[in-house]
């Protein structure tokens, strides 16, 4: 079982391990607390497979929305707890570079206050180390480093006239390849190591939009 709430949806998909997939993907509405579950429970009952049958569960870490984040990995923990399943964090820009094909592939999600959450990948193989940068800094940045990749991801169509500017190559909207697929979260989470519930960490990048009030 693979989830993923680093972006506005909810994902949850079933990867059985006849190579078929069960995916369902909630609608975008930033409503991680009210989707996510519903679309667990639905993909596990379009799998046909019962809670013991399951070898793993995956879910994607950030980086991301903060509060998205958090209930996904909760989610994850309370389900790894109640049900005995390892637990298996994945990259979340890893995905999104996983579903955007081979090559060299730069992942971006809108981080919100005019930046992005990037990384870049060469084949499946991480180049770039996730960061939080403004899209002129990652222009810039790829322009300096005289590479032409293919952008993908919900940061990449908010940007697209600046990068495509940069020669960045971004793919059209609407394509899939925008988005972070549960599917993608299992398929990587095979050749991550299981970890404890507690070891299961959001990836957040910068200090969160919210802040205490000073005293």
């Amino acid at each position: 079982l693979g989830l993923d709430t680093s972006t506005d949806a909810s994902s949850a998909c079933v990867l059985r391990a006849d190579g078929e997939a069960f995916e369902v993907r909630a609608s975008g509405s930033r409503a991680h607390a009210r989707e996510l579950m519903p679309a667990v429970a639905d993909a596990m009952e379009r799998s046909g497979l019962d809670w013991p049958e399951l070898g793993a569960i995956a879910v994607g870490v950030g980086p991301g929305g903060y509060t998205g984040l958090r209930i996904g990995i909760a989610t994850a923990r309370a389900l790894g707890r109640a049900t005995g399943l390892e637990l298996r964090p994945v990259p979340s820009l890893a995905a999104l570079a996983r579903g955007a094909g081979s090559g060299l592939v730069l992942a971006l999600i809108d981080a919100r206050r005019g930046e992005l959450f990037g990384a870049l990948y060469q084949d499946g193989e991480e180049r770039w180390p996730p960061f939080a940068a403004a899209p002129e800094a990652v222009a810039q940045r790829v322009v300096e480093a005289g590479l032409a990749p293919l952008a993908a991801g919900d940061g990449s169509v908010r940007f697209r006239g600046l990068l495509e500017a940069a020669g960045i190559r971004v793919e059209p909207d609407g394509s899939q390849a925008h988005e972070v697929r549960a599917l993608h979260i299992c398929e990587l989470a095979t050749g991550v190591s299981p970890v404890p519930p507690e070891a299961v960490l959001p990836d957040y990048l910068r200090s969160p939009d919210a802040k205490p009030p000073s005293r």
